[in-house]
């Protein structure tokens, strides 16, 4: 949760420590034994400090042909999870699961049609088994002002960017409630707090994932199911390309974030930050007055990320998610 505005506004100086702090941290600790090929992994529930295996999970990863997706595959699967990559190029898919090797398997999937996720649950239950966890990863950002955005490229992203999720939750969530255990991990954004310009449809749609999860969280409560929400910052993938490195903050390696993911698996938590401090970054900017939100963002250069990115280094990345 978002803590109360303090009673005095942090000074510039700490504003700008609080902003750079980029330490991710260390994941220590053995891993419990791993269960035995075709058992059930049993999740830790209200125990959530215990630290489960992966090994011999079953996982479907969305939009995971690139990318974070496929990074967070690769993990998975190195440390003995049995994968399912699902993208909407499916020879993709299949070239990276034959890539990655190991149990790990690739299928069509259009994560805007009920349908076709369907039929790819269904894919996945069948040839490796139950499923365990589930990470909602598919996503696409289009940049420019909010008033020069058509209303089709508007509605293709909140297309893939929420009924993606919807879909998956909707199909997954009952086949591990009736299990009594499972995950469903879904990837948001820093702009799911911070709205830079250029990213408004974006960021509304990362918005909408957040109080989706939440939502319904609560409602399966009592479960044994968990929802995690992943918070990563700036990472250098297709999705960003053409725009504007910001001051004082590092790009992320879509590996950086593939461990953090995989590190909640490991570990459930309603959220997981990337970098951690990405956390105390987001939050401060909640509460500071409007006028050093906006100096803020002058200073790192937020209000150019998205506005001045390069239309030709985007243009075969915007033609291709637009299925033009």
């Amino acid at each position: 949760m978002i803590p109360p505005a303090p009673s005095t506004s942090p000074t510039r100086g700490e504003s700008l420590r609080a902003i750079t702090k980029t330490s991710l941290g260390s994941r220590e600790g053995p891993a419990p034994p791993s269960p035995a090929r075709g058992q059930p992994n049993e999740y830790p529930g209200a125990a959530m400090a215990e630290r489960r295996s992966v090994r011999g999970l079953v996982v479907a990863v969305t939009g995971a042909a690139r990318g974070i997706g496929r990074a967070t595959a690769a993990r998975l699967a190195a440390q003995g999870a049995r994968v399912a990559i699902g993208d909407l190029e499916a020879e993709m898919a299949e070239a990276a699961a034959a890539e990655i090797g190991a149990e790990t398997i690739g299928l069509p999937l259009d994560v805007t049609e009920r349908r076709s996720f369907e039929a790819f649950v269904e894919a996945v239950e069948q040839r490796l088994g139950p499923l365990d966890v589930l990470v909602n990863n598919a996503g696409i950002l289009l940049m420019g002002p909010f008033l020069e955005e058509d209303d089709a490229a508007t509605q293709r992203e909140f297309a893939v960017n929420v009924m993606g999720v919807v879909h998956g939750m909707r199909i997954a969530l009952p086949r591990m409630r009736e299990r009594g255990r499972g995950q469903v991990v879904n990837i948001a954004s820093g702009a799911s707090y911070v709205a830079p310009p250029g990213e408004a449809s974006y960021a509304a749609t990362k918005h909408a994932v957040v109080g989706l999860t939440d939502g319904v969280r609560a409602e399966i409560r009592d479960s044994g199911v968990e929802l995690t929400l992943v918070f990563p910052g700036l990472v250098n993938t297709e999705l960003a390309a053409g725009s504007k490195p910001t001051r004082g903050m590092k790009w992320l390696d879509p590996d950086t974030v593939a461990e953090a993911v995989v590190g909640a698996i490991e570990k459930p938590a309603p959220e997981v930050f990337v970098p951690r401090s990405l956390s105390a970054t987001l939050k401060l900017n909640k509460v500071l007055p409007p006028r050093a939100r906006k100096a803020m963002g002058r200073l790192f250069r937020l209000d150019q990320f998205a506005t001045a990115a390069s239309a030709e280094e985007r243009a075969e990345y915007n033609a291709r998610i637009r299925g033009s």
